[in-house]
């Protein structure tokens, strides 16, 4: 079977890649990542009881230089539960400051989503993508996360794992990728390589074009809900471009 398309920049330089962290600074991320996944605050608590109907998870990277993009999702997310009133329940993750400081309840209540994140402020640090998955896959019934950001500073082979066993369980990683600024364009290999792992896929994130971006989050609920036959029945825009981009699986 033929390589379904996936949004993918890379850099135009000749730089040569980074080289690769040591013994030490390896192990040192990787009790990083790890600590960061113990929540912090009521709003990144223990995984609430499965109702048994599918859920989503939104994460987003909220660190300083995400405000405008942080600005433009927040107004967006209750696209992810009015697609389908009562058939999905979702979580918002956010990470700043170089921990998960958010991983709500999951709920089927657009406005308290939208309450919710409303009150996110962004703050300076490094990504904490791979505290998101862990903590997806510790909640029972997550069948995609959704995950915006533009760079990845965290464990590669801790990040591969991770992945892997999201597509053993059959969890979907979609990234929307922020290429705004010229440097996220080193990591787009490394998103992409996360999201093929489970059976997901890469799209570009667009600041400017909210209700394109209100298509694609309304597609993704719909495709946690009833997969590719319900994205297939939908047919819009949003639909359309998962379609394109989701391996046949």
């Amino acid at each position: 079977m033929g390589e379904k398309p996936n949004f993918i920049l890379v850099p135009h330089d000749d730089a040569p890649p980074p080289k690769p962290p040591g013994l030490l600074a390896r192990l040192s991320g990787f009790l990083t990542a790890r600590s960061a996944v113990a929540p912090i605050g009521r709003d990144a608590g223990s995984p609430s009881a499965w109702s048994g109907r599918p859920r989503l998870v939104f994460g987003f990277d909220a660190t300083a230089s995400r405000e405008p993009a942080w600005a433009v999702a927040r107004q967006v997310t209750d696209s992810l539960v009015r697609v389908l009133p009562g058939a999905l329940d979702v979580a918002l993750a956010v990470h700043g400051g170089s921990h998960l400081h958010t991983f709500t309840d999951f709920t089927s209540d657009a406005n308290a989503l939208r309450d919710r994140a409303a009150g996110i402020v962004c703050r300076a640090g490094s990504t904490r993508l791979l505290p998101i998955l862990q903590r997806s896959l510790d909640s029972p019934g997550v069948r995609v996360v959704i995950y915006i950001g533009d760079v990845f500073e965290e464990s590669p082979g801790q990040g591969r794992r991770l992945a892997d066993e999201m597509g053993r369980r059959g969890m979907r990683l979609i990234v929307l990728h922020d290429t705004a600024d010229w440097m996220a364009r080193r990591d787009a290999e490394m998103f992409l390589d996360l999201a093929r792992r489970t059976g997901g896929c890469v799209l570009p994130f667009d600041a400017t074009a909210p209700e394109r971006l209100r298509e694609i989050l309304g597609a993704a609920a719909a495709y946690a809900v009833g997969g590719m036959e319900l994205l297939r029945q939908r047919g819009d825009a949003g639909a359309l471009m998962l379609l394109r981009h989701l391996p046949d699986k």
